[in-house]
């Protein structure tokens, strides 16, 4: 390496670590603020902002596990997804992000960490006996957006969905209704399923990236992705699934696009098409397929691809459930929930800090080499980029966006492939994770 290359990645490197410093004091902002804010009176609604979780140091079962993922995929990490064959590499990385995930939660341990996660008296399983009061699923999608007010903003009501099955879409729910028809309805079963799709976002994005031309970005990032600090809410909040989800309706598309691929195309317009139907705020979400076609300039592959989106929507609407109708009526219980107390003013900068423990160190200073990458890559991570700057806007995403934006943080992700010293930032991602899972309790 010459002396003038040798300067210029140290500087490159002073400024990353300048961006990384930058971040720290916005988190530190956010938490010194946050905590005068609730001093003063303000219901933020959360244990220890901007975050929500609680202050509580502790280890477990998962936490030997973790340390021992973490440091086998720093150290070897890199060097496998150089050289490995590419169907082993996914199959490898895949097991690796969910050994990471899975490890994570169990840091809470097994009952604390997994089972209650789904099964709290907010969450999509306590409401699944409900489908069968009601005669099954087919009467429960015809009846689903009646019973999404609560008697707060409608005294009329009998009854209503608990807070996540009310405050998403049918599809969400289904899902939860179909894997507890499967045998898979307890909250371990269901939390393991979440962090296997969840994981699984890891391998898409790999995916994506090389049918877009760029395997060798794609074998970089890999790592990055496995060692992914979200993983803390992937592990586990239905979130990480739909982040699972998403990502691979985009790896369908890539493929649909460049391999001119119809039944690539068709599933994938059925996965995004259902995306929306998991949550509201995933029609943002359609930046990163819309990166795609950018990317690729096969607009044809929009005919098969829409036909599949056409298809979900026509079966939710026949069923009786219409989309714009559940957003009108989430829009009402937002306003009257915990959001109400929650201030725009500093929630529109402390997102930004929350969403910096799941992109982590090495998240937040490979976003400003983002114009380093290939076109197709800074595609992706601009619209991720973006959909995460709309949410934020809006004012619909008061806090707990470490987990609401993770289908958005996973893109992110892709900047990471132009870091030098891989290890090193892996190291960093993998201690910032660590240090949330045992020093916080998160409730996700």
């Amino acid at each position: 390496m010459t002396e003038a290359r040798t300067r210029t990645e140290h500087r490159g490197t002073r400024t990353d670590l300048a961006v990384v410093g930058a971040v720290v004091v916005l988190v530190a902002a956010a938490v010194v603020v946050g905590r005068m804010l609730v001093a003063s009176g303000v219901e933020l609604f959360l244990g220890w902002p901007p975050l929500l979780a609680q202050w509580l140091p502790h280890v477990g079962p998962g936490t030997p596990a973790a340390i021992v993922v973490a440091g086998a995929v720093a150290a070897w990490g890199p060097g496998l997804a150089a050289r490995l064959r590419w169907a082993p590499l996914l199959w490898t990385g895949w097991a690796a992000a969910f050994a990471w995930t899975l490890s994570l939660a169990l840091v809470d341990g097994w009952q604390r960490g997994v089972v209650e996660r789904l099964t709290s008296g907010e969450e999509y399983l306590s409401d699944v006996p409900r489908v069968a009061e009601l005669g099954g699923i087919g009467p429960m999608l015809r009846v689903f957006s009646d019973h999404i007010l609560t008697t707060a903003v409608d005294p009329a009501q009998t009854w209503f969905w608990t807070t996540h099955v009310g405050g998403h879409p049918a599809g969400a729910f289904l899902l939860f209704t179909v894997l507890d028809r499967i045998g898979l309805g307890s909250g371990g079963a269901a939390g393991l399923v979440v962090m296997a799709v969840g994981s699984s976002a890891a391998v898409a994005v790999a995916v994506t990236l090389r049918a877009l031309g760029h395997e060798d970005l794609a074998r970089r990032v890999l790592p990055f992705s496995v060692l992914f600090p979200g993983a803390v809410w992937v592990g586990v909040s239905a979130d990480g699934l739909f982040a699972g989800w998403l990502a691979w309706g985009v790896a369908l598309l890539a493929l649909a696009a460049t391999r001119r691929s119809t039944p690539a195309a068709v599933g994938s317009g059925l996965l995004l098409g259902y995306t929306v139907y998991l949550s509201y705020g995933l029609v943002l979400g359609g930046l990163l397929p819309l990166a795609v076609l950018v990317a690729t300039r096969r607009w044809r592959v929009l005919v098969p691809t829409v036909a599949g989106v056409l298809v979900v929507v026509a079966a939710f609407t026949a069923a009786g459930f219409w989309w714009f109708a559940g957003f009108a009526d989430l829009r009402v219980i937002y306003a009257a929930s915990a959001a109400a107390t929650r201030p725009y003013s500093y929630f529109v900068w402390a997102n930004l800090a929350a969403l910096a423990f799941a992109l982590g160190p090495a998240g937040v200073a490979a976003l400003r080499r983002t114009p380093a990458l290939p076109r197709a890559a800074l595609l992706l991570v601009g619209a991720a980029v973006a959909a995460i700057a709309l949410a934020d806007l809006s004012g619909m995403s008061k806090a707990e966006v470490e987990r609401i934006w993770l289908p958005f943080a996973v893109w992110a992700t892709v900047a990471c492939g132009a870091l030098p010293h891989p290890r090193r930032w892996l190291v960093a991602q993998a201690v910032l994770a660590l240090a949330v899972n045992h020093l916080l309790l998160t409730v996700w």
